[in-house]
């Protein structure tokens, strides 16, 4: 059944395909992996060109960043935890996995709790929680720091790297060396902000953009939805995936980040310092940010 329906849909497609060639960035790392893994390039006509975009935080945490979460972990008195995505992520002279090879106290966790019930069990350890991701996981982040805070575990702190993705489109717009016609945007971000925050994309600068599911079928249902906009010359944001994704998101999910963070610059891999693309503590939190400790 849905084999018979992305047919369908691919004929459509090539039946209605745009009369020029037409730019389409997935923003999200799970896209890219998606239309790879299914072969869909394949099955969309050759002037719809699929450009990947800057979803995956591992690969946008810059060099920098790294190079001093390395240090952070050479620290002696030091735990220091991480995802596992970044484990191998090369910084300028060697990686965290390396490092743990040599002996220092770098972990893997699965859950932001659990490294606050180790500071908890370990009160005589700095316990370091390497922070990164988009707007998906920075709720996760709000709810620690928060835990840390009213339950005065004064061993726990973060290393912040977390970054938001509206404000990193808008610098690609912005770029005259890329010409994006249209913006697959990610579904997992949306379920946390909702469409609303990429209404200036289809206000401003008139690119089309649809939050889609991560499914080959919702894939393709949502580059139809993008050439639909484009052949009848209109912008807007649309949801594809709305069995997950709402207008409004996830309000308790945003008001929790803000209510421990401010926006800030950010330094993106390849993309270099985007103005409002980060985070910081607020003040009232500012004791739980590791960088003031070095």
């Amino acid at each position: 059944m849905i084999k018979k329906k992305i047919k369908e849909l691919t004929e459509f497609l090539n039946k209605n395909k745009p009369d020029h060639k037409i730019n389409i960035m997935e923003v999200c790392g799970t896209h890219t992996m998606a239309i790879s893994r299914h072969g869909l390039r394949q099955l969309i006509p050759r002037n719809i060109n699929l450009i990947s975009g800057p979803g995956c935080p591992v690969c946008v945490t810059s060099t920098g960043d790294i190079d001093w979460i390395i240090e952070i972990a050479r620290q002696y008195d030091t735990s220091v935890f991480t995802f596992g995505d970044m484990f191998r992520v090369p910084g300028t002279e060697t990686s965290l996995y390396n490092e743990k090879s040599k002996g220092r106290d770098i972990k893997i966790c699965y859950s932001p709790a659990d490294v606050l019930d180790f500071a908890k069990n370990n009160p005589k350890k700095k316990v370091i929680f390497i922070a990164i991701g988009f707007e998906t996981t920075i709720p996760l982040t709000s709810i620690i720091i928060k835990r840390a805070y009213k339950e005065k575990i004064n061993n726990f702190y973060i290393y912040n790297t977390h970054k938001l993705i509206p404000e990193a489109l808008e610098l690609l717009l912005m770029d005259k060396e890329i010409r994006i016609d249209a913006f697959l945007c990610p579904g997992h971000v949306s379920t946390i902000i909702g469409s609303r925050p990429y209404s200036f994309i289809a206000h401003d600068y008139h690119v089309p953009c649809v939050i889609s599911g991560f499914e080959p079928l919702d894939v393709i249902k949502s580059i139809v939805m993008i050439t639909e906009q484009i052949r009848k010359g209109i912008s807007e944001v649309e949801i594809q995936y709305r069995q997950v994704v709402r207008e409004e998101g996830n309000p308790t999910a945003v008001e929790s980040i803000y209510e421990v963070f401010d926006k800030s610059d950010s330094l993106w891999r390849g993309l270099g310092n985007i103005p409002g693309s980060g985070l910081k503590l607020k003040e009232k939190y500012l004791k739980f940010e590791y960088t003031l400790k070095l």
